[in-house]
């Protein structure tokens, strides 16, 4: 079966750790180790996100010459190569000798006249205090949303319209190598008036660029980990409930957090009704039950309505 993981940010950092490569390093090995378990058998294609880390390169690149701040698209590529460099280490040390891995730097066309280059919404970045939020958005012309009782940059969130490396990503599947591709929703790039191919100032959502990938390469099944164990409705409440099962019409009659969950149950949505494939999210520990159909909520057209963990259907 080919499948497509997608890894949300949870997988490298945690809300609230320290962007240290010691903890990026412990993450990654939990990481790595759920996707060993379910490696054998199956046509593995890996996505990630990388918001913490692009935005901490950017603060980097600021500090040292403010004048002469790397793009995000640049900054976009260095975090494709250190992020795949961690996943193909601990994989690989997990994994028969037999097995390759390969880190690919994926750019991905988008539309320069997508209404997001109007409106950034795309948190990426460590968060602030607003007083330290405000300071830097007049020193670094950035721009600032809330994110939960703090403050986070944002920036412009282009949709995919095309996966420049699809041919190569295809080929070495087809050659039973695990890729690790697309990273923090890949690299932005726009095509100008004379046909040549540059980076532009964005960040991709890695919901929507993983949809596409796993779309493009017919994936069987497509999983987004995220650190939560299935999508709740009333999440946060009493009344909070886990959905186990559900048709893409159902799950989209619910409202989901902008910032979270709902990108994720778009994307999924998407899939299943373009592919009639299945979609599916949960965490990270429960990768093995999640492709059984056991955990997590699969998102399917061949389902009637909702099935709730533990509640049956409605």
């Amino acid at each position: 079966m080919r499948i497509n993981i997608a890894l949300g940010g949870n997988a490298l950092l945690r809300r609230g750790q320290a962007l240290t490569v010691e903890n990026q390093s412990k993450n990654v090995r939990i990481a790595a180790a759920a996707l060993a378990l379910v490696a054998e058998g199956h046509e593995l294609v890996i996505t990630h996100g990388n918001g913490p880390q692009v935005g901490l390169l950017a603060l980097q690149g600021a500090a040292y010459k403010p004048d002469e701040a790397y793009p995000l698209d640049v900054l976009g590529a260095e975090t494709q190569g250190m992020i795949g460099y961690m996943l193909e280490q601990e994989l690989g040390n997990r994994l028969p000798a037999h097995v390759r891995l390969a880190t690919l730097l994926t750019m991905i066309e988008v539309d320069p006249k997508d209404e997001a280059f109007d409106d950034p919404k795309k948190f990426v970045g460590p968060i602030y205090e607003q007083e330290e939020a405000l300071r830097l958005a007049e020193e670094k012309n950035w721009h600032f949303k809330e994110d939960g009782e703090k403050w986070r940059r944002v920036v412009p969130s282009p949709l995919p319209q095309r996966i420049i490396e699809i041919d190569p990503i295809t080929w070495l599947l087809e050659k039973n190598v695990i890729v690790i591709c697309a990273g923090g929703g890949g690299i932005p790039t726009v095509f100008d008036e004379d046909g040549n191919l540059h980076g532009v100032e964005a960040v991709i959502d890695k919901d929507f660029s993983s949809e596409l990938l796993a779309r493009e390469l017919n994936a069987d099944l497509f999983i987004m980990v995220t650190d939560a164990d299935a999508v709740y409705v009333d999440w946060g409440t009493i009344d909070q409930a886990a959905i186990k099962t559900a048709s893409p019409r159902a799950i989209q009659e619910f409202d989901f957090p902008a910032g979270s969950m709902k990108p994720k149950v778009d994307a999924a949505c998407k899939f299943a009704v373009m592919t009639g494939k299945p979609a599916a999210i949960g965490s990270v520990a429960d990768l093995s039950k999640i492709i059984c159909g056991e955990a997590g909520t699969t998102i399917s057209v061949g389902h009637p309505g909702i099935e709730w963990h533990g509640h049956g259907n409605d």
